[in-house]
């Protein structure tokens, strides 16, 4: 576990080193503009979308670990041709190989842990992966943000090089792991549920409740983060580019500071309610959101209100970390585990696509109603948490419930035989 959790945390590291600079990269330093960087992108979450689609079969049939190294030597294959390319193709072409590897790596690292992992410690697993993932991509951006100059092509070459070197590096660390034997690999065979794929994942009623859940949770906040939100804090409240950066290092930092504060709130809590008290939390951010830019009050304020709606969405991360990721797995059948973690995965892709599609102009113009959406969203995500608690188990929504309920269970026969 610790393996995989290094290995998890080094690849978010190269991620962040040039995510934030893609863009950039395209549109500058080779000059392709502003439109063909929109394409550029386009095509790297759509390869991930793609790729996701096949995934979880093959991690169900060959286990995650093959999965996980083919996938970073594609990505590492990616970044460092997407940092020599100089032609449109190429970087085209680079930038479907990089999407397609680093969107395959998360289903088999999330069935990694859930392999390494049991029922009282997936919560944790799950809490520590999300908070290194935060703090690579966190670290990797900041030093990334040193090292680029438009001016010098080659600066972003080298952010290109660590990026690869990262992945390759999670391809040692993972082939250095012994997974234990999983009883998927042997009970999977053709005829089988897990054979069926997707359909047999939209058969599962309350696997797909968890699914739109999840993507109504992604849209209404990551998928606004560098979109809708930034473009709404810019246009309505007045913010300036760079407290855009401190409201995203204010996220950061509550997500490292209040990740493992949250944890035992958490695990003493059905997992429906977690997520159900997160739609009213980011409610309340969104309304902070909107007093920046709707309120009509001093800059200062603006600008505490705004940064303070990228501190609660942080609170409101942490708290979902160790709750959805671990549902997922609790819900997926011993041979399915890869597929419904690929199933949630391309969700959250969904999500993240559709998200700056619909938020970029909203919160670009439409200031009043962007807020009102995005706090109906919120209200959602309460309403289709508590629905989806009635159609989970106690041992599913409250494991640790679950957990004491068999303690007592095993001992009071005891108890019985000595009275």
């Amino acid at each position: 576990m610790r393996r995989i959790q290094a290995g998890n945390a080094l690849s978010a590291f190269g991620l962040g080193f040039t995510v934030p600079y893609l863009y950039i990269y395209v549109a500058s330093v080779r000059g392709l503009g502003s439109f063909w960087a929109g394409i550029v992108l386009g095509v790297f979450a759509l390869a991930a979308l793609v790729a996701l689609l096949f995934t979880g079969r093959i991690i169900d049939r060959r286990g995650p670990l093959p999965v996980l190294v083919g996938a970073a030597v594609v990505a590492a294959v990616g970044a460092l041709s997407l940092g020599l390319a100089t032609s449109l193709v190429a970087v085209v072409a680079s930038a479907a190989l990089l999407g397609a590897g680093t969107a395959v790596m998360q289903p088999a690292l999330a069935t990694m842990i859930v392999w390494c992992s049991g029922a009282t410690s997936r919560t944790r697993a799950f809490a520590m992966q999300f908070f290194l993932q935060n703090l690579g991509l966190g670290i990797g951006g900041l030093l990334g943000g040193q090292i680029v100059d438009e001016s010098r092509p080659g600066s972003f070459t080298l952010l290109f090089a660590i990026e690869a070197v990262m992945f390759l590096v999670l391809v040692g660390i993972g082939l250095s792991v012994k997974l234990p034997r999983d009883a998927s690999l042997a009970e999977s065979r053709p005829g089988d549920e897990s054979s069926k794929g997707f359909r047999a994942v939209l058969g599962h009623r309350a696997m797909v409740q968890l699914c739109v859940l999840g993507f109504v949770l992604f849209f209404a906040c990551y998928g606004q983060f560098e979109s809708g939100l930034a473009a709404y804090g810019t246009e309505a409240a007045g913010i300036e580019p760079a407290t855009l950066g401190i409201a995203l290092a204010a996220n950061t930092a509550v997500i490292v500071v209040a990740q493992f504060l949250v944890l035992r709130f958490v695990e003493r809590r059905r997992r429906t309610r977690v997520i159900a008290s997160v739609g009213l939390i980011w409610t309340v951010a969104w309304l902070f959101a909107g007093y920046a830019g709707l309120g009509h009050g001093s800059q200062a304020m603006a600008t505490a209100a705004f940064i303070s709606t990228y501190a609660l969405f942080g609170l409101g991360e942490a708290m979902l970390s160790p709750t959805v990721a671990p549902l997922v797995a609790d819900l997926a059948p011993e041979s399915m585990i890869g597929q419904y973690n690929s199933a949630f995965a391309l969700v959250k892709q969904m999500a993240l696509a559709l998200g700056p599609f619909v938020g970029g102009p909203m919160g670009a113009t439409l200031h009043g109603p962007y807020i009102v959406t995005f706090v109906l969203f919120s209200l959602g995500i309460s309403v289709l948490a508590l629905r989806l608690g009635k159609k989970l188990t106690v041992t599913q929504d409250h494991p640790a419930l679950a957990a004491q309920s068999r303690v007592v269970a095993v001992h009071k026969p005891q108890e019985q035989v000595s009275a």
